[in-house]
């Protein structure tokens, strides 16, 4: 069977690119297709594909200003010639699910509709967010791609959700079902019995939507340290607000994140998610999870509630630095179990991501498609 695995972008190693790994060594010989490729950005299992970049990839400076092109983004995937390929399976936040199949069968993993233009708009382009110039160009364009997005949903035969959070807006957005597979997390890379250490964390990407300004108001009030690993356009301004207790890190390898996992006291999850892979691996390492109670953290962890001896983590409930600094100052109260919290976490595990997948492609092609 040839495959096509068709990717928004390849520019680094997040959520999106970990469930990439995943639809790779379910079909090793897959051809990946998106819209732009930062060599060596993404883990040796990708860069070994053949990977087809669209014109966005050829643009100057698009490696580093590729969001300012998202107008772009619609005919750039329009363009991929997939004749010939027997399965397309699109791994989508964005455009991907956009792609035209020629005629193949295609099954869309649906991180979430495009978050920029539906649900988060406000988050991206809103005032504070975005420059007066954009702000006014914004809502047309806008209103243009949410009626790309809704149109070309009949593109995709099957719709594969991250979440129930995610198939609800699938729903409410294009008007189509979804099966829910969770993504894989490879809790077996992490430890769960080393000792805990004084320090909070956060792994993110620093974009708008992850809400990282609503943690670093509210460690600047408690004091505590809190370290945050990841990068984004957003680093230079949630530097300024931050006080000396909080460290960023940049991006860090593989084996750095898992070490701060593996050390932290617990792991602070301050936005709503579709999924939110990180939250899984801080329980694989032992940490608890101190999360705002929305988005796909409600289906990964599992909130304190007073009697609950396998609780793996508290939820706070406004999305207020006060709201959140009050859950750090009720988390230290509790006692966690790491052997509960690694238990929880194994429930996400790449064979469990392997068996919907397969099983979701197997109804769509009327055949076991491995």
């Amino acid at each position: 069977m040839r495959v096509a695995l068709v990717h928004d972008w390849l520019t680094g190693m997040r959520g999106g690119e970990r469930v990439l790994e995943a639809l790779i060594r379910l079909w090793p010989d897959a051809e990946i297709f998106t819209l732009l490729h930062l060599r060596g950005s993404v883990s040796p299992l990708i860069e070994e594909r053949p990977i087809h970049t669209s014109f966005i990839d050829r643009l100057p400076g698009a490696s580093k200003r590729y969001r300012n092109l998202l107008p772009l983004f619609p005919a750039a995937i329009e363009r991929f010639d997939l004749r010939g390929f027997d399965l397309v399976v699109s791994s989508s936040h964005c455009v991907a699910k956009g792609v035209r199949p020629a005629g193949a069968p295609h099954l869309c993993y649906c991180h979430t509709p495009m978050r920029y233009v539906w649900d988060l708009y406000d988050d991206y382009f809103g005032r504070g967010r975005a420059a007066l110039p954009v702000r006014m160009a914004m809502p047309p364009i806008a209103a243009w791609l949410r009626r790309w997005d809704r149109r070309t949903a009949s593109r995709v035969d099957t719709f594969v959700a991250n979440s129930a959070f995610i198939r609800e807006r699938i729903r409410r957005c294009y008007g189509r079902d979804a099966v829910v597979v969770h993504p894989p997390v490879d809790v077996e890379r992490l430890r769960h019995d080393r000792p805990r250490e004084d320090f909070y964390l956060i792994v993110s990407a620093l974009v708008p939507y992850k809400r990282i300004e609503l943690a670093i108001a509210a460690f600047n009030r408690l004091g505590r340290p809190l370290v945050i690993a990841g990068s984004g356009p957003e680093l230079e301004r949630l530097r300024r607000m931050a006080r000396p207790n909080v460290r960023f890190t940049g991006w860090l390898p593989d084996d750095e994140i898992a070490d701060l996992y593996e050390r932290c006291r617990a792991f602070i999850f301050p936005g709503v998610e579709d999924f939110g892979i990180t939250a899984v691996e801080a329980q694989a390492a032992g940490a608890p999870v101190i999360a705002f109670a929305a988005g796909g953290v409600l289906e990964t962890v599992i909130g304190w509630d007073g009697s609950r001896a396998d609780a793996t983590g508290v939820f706070f409930h406004e999305p207020t630095p006060e709201a959140l600094a009050e859950a750090v100052l009720r988390a230290d109260r509790l006692t966690f179990d790491p052997a509960a919290l690694r238990r929880n976490a194994e429930r996400f595990s790449l064979a469990a991501f392997r068996r919907g997948i397969l099983d979701a492609v197997a109804r769509l092609v009327g055949v076991e498609a491995r």
